[in-house]
């Protein structure tokens, strides 16, 4: 005779994470509330510094050149959101890791947060405005709040042993935990609410810092030389050409800063100094005071490939840099003007460009508004000529006269040419590459630019297959600074063809074929589309 015997059935129970679920969860918490904690610190100590941010700039400085290159062309303007959010990502994985790792050595996890906090205190030290102690007290706020929240979280639940209590399992105790999810998820919550709590008043901080409100109160004075072009006469009303001023909103931004600085114009001012014999500084209200110049000049990044779009002109208005520094007094062998950015960015370029007859602003407004706060309110450097990365010193602190042998600026030692003039180029904006059009006429169009002294664009030529150039029409020219719209009617055959473009300035010269990479001084070469014919 079998005899069954019925085990009891055990009590269910209630789904729960796997422990290391509660751990990583327990980390990122610990990590959110640390990090929003430092970033409120550096708001309120002195000499402190965005910890974020700080971090965000060592990166840029320790990038090699090739890869920065290569994240602007992918990603363009979003190349400085997407490294923060990089950031924000690998601190999260490291929370997690530290939350996992603290359930078996305890010690090790909060050894690697101090760690992380020793990075914090030396990326903060480092920047530009910062200074030692306030950089410490960031990293220390860092480390406390990051291993007391994550001692807080692991430490199980002491669940008293109360007759008629329900039996942990049946609470939903995670098997093996060691951790009682009611309690777990309650102080998670607690968490989370106060650091959202803090998030907000992060917010509301930064808020105050804004100086979008200030900017929008203001109006720029009436300028005593207008820009002599004539707006409708430079459009040839081509659709799909590039306007002839670009609107601020579409207007390229590549610059070194992750976060736009916020500058109090009521409080601002720009240094005048070094190699001159009245050193002196000039408030917001002088500038504008001062007798106002408007320019039409296009203005390029070096980074900018062949056929690119990292270029743009502006209606720039300001102040000749010639005028302030024939108030200062320029000494005898000072060949070279420096201008220092508010986060420490500087870009020098040779004295005589700044002296000359070329319309070298102190710019304070463009296109008819104060400067964009991205585009460096209240004042920046605008220079004809010269690519940004040697001249367009945005959030100007101060300008230094100095020697090209004696200073280098941000770029040089990180291979760039010392003096970045702005090559001709051209590009075909219609018809795009790979492109279907139907046989017959075509109209075929685009910009064409040489800004600087004694230059500009006076011919463009275009050709199919590598054939005849033929000679194109060219819109109003606004100035020897600004480009120029360029159209050209193509008589097109059915099949696939190659469209080029090159352009010749007032000197003569002629755009080169010689393809060159972006570095060291700018890329050169014939713009060229892929078209089918159908």
């Amino acid at each position: 005779m079998t005899t069954t015997v019925e085990l009891p059935l055990e009590p269910e129970v209630a789904a729960a994470p796997r422990p290391k679920a509660f751990s990583a969860l327990a980390g990122l918490l610990a990590g959110a509330g640390a990090l929003v904690s430092a970033e409120l610190a550096s708001r309120i100590v002195p000499g402190a510094v965005s910890p974020v941010v700080a971090v965000g700039n060592r990166s840029v400085e320790l990038i090699p050149d090739s890869l920065r290159r290569a994240s602007i062309a992918a990603f363009g303007t979003l190349d400085k959101p997407l490294l923060l959010g990089g950031i924000l990502l690998v601190v999260g994985l490291l929370a997690m890791v530290c939350g996992v790792l603290a359930v078996r050595r305890r010690l090790a996890a909060e050894l690697m947060i101090v760690g992380l906090g020793l990075i914090v205190v030396l990326a903060c030290a480092l920047d530009t405005g910062a200074n030692l102690a306030g950089s410490v007290l960031v990293g220390a706020v860092t480390v406390a709040v990051g291993v007391g929240l994550l001692r807080w979280l692991s430490v199980p639940a002491v669940v008293p042993a109360v007759e008629g209590d329900v039996p942990p399992a049946a609470e939903g105790a995670a098997p093996g935990a060691g951790v009682n999810r009611r309690h777990f998820l309650r102080r998670s919550a607690i968490v989370g609410f106060a650091t959202v709590s803090a998030g907000g008043l992060l917010r509301m901080l930064d808020a105050r810092a804004q100086v979008g409100a200030l900017r929008a109160a203001l109006g720029l004075p009436a300028p005593a030389r207008l820009a002599p072009g004539n707006l409708a006469a430079a459009d040839l009303g081509v659709k799909g050409i590039t306007p002839v001023v670009t609107p601020n909103a579409s207007f390229y931004r590549i610059d070194t800063a992750l976060l736009v600085p916020q500058i109090d114009p009521r409080t601002y001012s720009v240094a005048i100094g070094g190699m001159v014999d009245r050193p002196f500084s000039l408030s917001y209200d002088e500038l504008l005071a001062m007798p106002q110049v408007e320019a039409d000049i296009t203005i390029q990044c070096v980074s900018n490939e062949v056929g690119g779009d990292l270029v743009g002109l502006a209606r720039w208005q300001g102040v000749l840099l010639r005028d302030v520094l024939a108030m200062a007094g320029v000494q005898p062998g000072a060949d070279q003007i420096v201008g220092t950015s508010v986060d420490g960015w500087t870009g020098g370029f040779p004295t005589a460009l700044g002296l000359d007859d070329r319309n070298t602003l102190i710019a304070v407004g463009m296109n008819g508004e104060p400067l964009p706060v991205e585009h460096g309110f209240p004042a920046r450097l605008i220079v004809p000529g010269l690519y940004g990365y040697v001249s367009a010193t945005k959030w100007l602190e101060s300008i230094t006269l100095t020697t090209l042998a004696g200073f280098d600026g941000f770029w040089i030692p990180r291979g760039w040419g010392k003096f970045g003039p702005i090559k001709i180029a051209s590009r075909i904006d219609v018809p795009r590459s790979f492109s279907s059009v139907a046989a017959g006429p075509v109209t075929v169009g685009g910009m064409a630019w040489a800004p600087g002294l004694g230059r500009g664009i006076t011919a463009v030529e275009a050709r199919v297959d590598g054939g005849a150039w033929q000679e194109a029409e060219l819109g109003g020219e606004l100035s020897e600074d600004s480009w120029r719209q360029w159209r050209w009617t193509w008589d097109a055959a059915p099949g696939e063809h190659v469209l080029e473009v090159r352009a010749v300035d007032s000197t003569g010269e002629v755009q080169t074929e010689v393809v060159a990479p972006v570095l060291p001084d700018g890329a050169s070469g014939y713009h060229s589309v892929k078209v089918k014919v159908a």
